[in-house]
């Protein structure tokens, strides 16, 4: 098995699908005359939708070139939809949207993960992957900032009368601004931070966090197919985050499986795949 065609086909099918996703929820959030802006969303829902079928039909047994190819493909979508995202969110925070739905910092949100399927992809087909140290800061700076956001989304998005529900939302957006801020203090101390005693206690400090999110969010999800709670989430938008987190936790359990497989002093050598 190729490792760049398995971690290639990986990336695709998770964030195709998110792509995908947030092609809906920006649609639902315009207004009904926003037929143009409607339109291009339906559009990158289908380019979005076949990408994501495409990589499933291939296996890891497929020829590297192919998926460096594919890959090619799925950047240039993927840059064609960040395109789009930053203008819809020029479009809101300058007042020509007035009355829609979409809060700008959730079209900022989903432009950077575009940016960052975007740059994975890129990577991937020049075989530069970051070194592992490296790779563990800044996947949590932008992992951390991804479920901040999640946990101020789900606080504005519940119901106010959900008030349990949106103060444990704010509890956890505050939890996860701090852990961001301690990943970037983490950040500008490199490389001298970069030992495997402070690396191995972010990972794990971090990974308390994001279990705990990840099960909220879960409840949250199961409560809303229910109907049990009061909120205007789209039960698909339940779903959506809650796979983010689970995501999350797998690229944690994976960096800490590397960092207690390599020595000290490789630290910096090592590519994580």
């Amino acid at each position: 098995m190729d490792a760049f065609v398995a971690r290639s086909l990986d990336e695709i099918r998770f964030w195709s699908r998110i792509m995908k996703e947030h092609s809906l929820f920006l649609k639902l959030g315009f207004r009904c005359e926003d037929t143009q802006l409607i339109q291009e969303a339906n559009a990158f829902y289908a380019i979005f939708e076949q990408i994501e079928a495409k990589s499933h039909a291939f296996s890891a047994n497929t020829a590297p070139q192919q998926i460096r190819t594919f890959n090619a493909e799925v950047y240039n979508a993927v840059s064609h939809i960040w395109v789009f995202k930053r203008k819809v969110l020029g479009l809101i925070l300058t007042c020509k949207l007035p009355g829609a739905n979409n809060f700008p910092l959730l079209v900022d949100h989903v432009s950077r993960e575009a940016n960052y399927f975007r740059n994975r992809l890129a990577e991937l087909n020049n075989g530069q992957l970051e070194p592992l140290a490296d790779a563990i800061i800044d996947e949590n700076v932008f992992f951390l900032k991804i479920m901040a956001d999640h946990a101020k989304f789900i606080g504005h998005l519940l119901d106010p009368s959900e008030r349990k529900l949106v103060e444990q939302a704010r509890d956890f957006s505050h939890d996860f601004d701090t852990l961001l801020w301690q990943a970037q203090d983490l950040s500008s101390m490199r490389p001298q931070s970069q030992t495997q005693p402070l690396l191995s206690q972010f990972l794990d400090q971090n990974r308390v966090s994001v279990v705990s999110l990840r099960d909220f969010k879960k409840t949250a999800r199961d409560l809303i197919d229910a109907c049990r709670i009061k909120s205007i989430i789209h039960p698909l938008l339940a779903d959506h985050v809650y796979r983010e987190a689970e995501h999350f936790l797998t690229i944690i359990d994976m960096f800490e499986s590397h960092l207690r497989g390599i020595p000290p002093q490789d630290l910096d050598q090592s590519a994580w795949h």
